[in-house]
């Protein structure tokens, strides 16, 4: 077994989909969550890209349909969670009103992050190492900031946190551990990023959101593909079982075998 096919087993990745039965199989598993989690309902982290817009489409259909079915309601509620200034806002918003979100909130991120990064800067000073953060390492900290406030939300408001990574970001790794990695259920997480394309199509999630380029958020002019150094295409082609480019092939397998970790239980002894 090549490394390739290896990795796609990992990951459980189809080389096409049914994107009908796709998205049934999905809302399913949801409801079935809910069900057995005895819990009111699920929180999706809508940051105005596709792959948080498809989520939202799937825990709205799955929270409707459970309150149809039990008489009891259920809810998914919509974080929008902005480092200050985002520019890219709307998308967010249009994501809620397309899948006619009643319940949503904006929590800003800024405050919480600057002072975590400054008392980080005040620990550097004391190690006698003064200095700034990093922009890679204060990403990381606003990835995970915002998990904490989606998951204080979620507990007192008795939901499940989605996630919305998929096979693609496992690929590469290209999560932060502990932030956007860190929640309850992941129902993207069979399919490449052209597959999640193809369930925001039939979802009905805003042109302008399936056609952007796909950034993290986490500095400004940020974009996936330019850190990464491979395009999705080539990354949900080498998912798909096909040839690529062997300098892209080479570039995703480092990705993969460096980023193992992530994809790991915590290790111990």
């Amino acid at each position: 077994m090549t490394l390739q096919q290896e990795i796609i087993a990992k990951l459980g990745v189809k080389p096409s989909i049914n994107v009908d039965e796709e998205i049934a199989r999905r809302v399913a598993f949801l409801k079935e969550y809910i069900r057995k989690a005895g819990v009111s309902g699920l929180l999706i982290a809508i940051s105005g890209g596709v792959d948080s817009a498809v989520a939202t489409g799937l825990c709205k259909r799955a929270t409707d349909e459970l309150s149809q079915e039990t008489g009891k309601e259920y809810i998914t509620l919509g974080v929008f969670q902005p480092y200050g200034e985002q520019a890219d806002i709307q998308h967010s918003y249009a994501v809620a009103e397309a899948f006619n979100l009643t319940h949503k909130v904006e929590t800003n991120i800024a405050e919480a992050v600057d002072e975590i990064a400054l008392e980080t800067e005040y620990a550097f000073k004391a190690l006698g190492t003064p200095r700034h953060m990093s922009r890679g390492g204060k990403g990381n900290v606003k990835a995970r900031t915002r998990m904490v406030v989606q998951y204080a939300l979620a507990f007192d408001l008795n939901l499940l946190v989605v996630g919305t990574d998929h096979a693609s970001e496992a690929l590469t790794g290209f999560y932060t551990k502990w932030g956007d990695g860190a929640v309850d259920l992941t129902p993207l997480s069979t399919l490449n990023k052209r597959q999640v394309r193809e369930l925001a199509r039939r979802l009905g999630v805003p042109a302008e959101v399936i056609d952007k380029a796909p950034t993290a958020g986490l500095w400004e002019g940020q974009t996936d593909e330019t850190e990464l150094g491979v395009s999705y295409e080539a990354n949900s082609d080498y998912l798909e079982g096909k040839e690529i480019d062997p300098k892209a092939r080479e570039i995703l397998e480092k990705h993969y075998l460096r980023t193992e970790h992530k994809r790991q239980p915590i290790p111990g002894i």
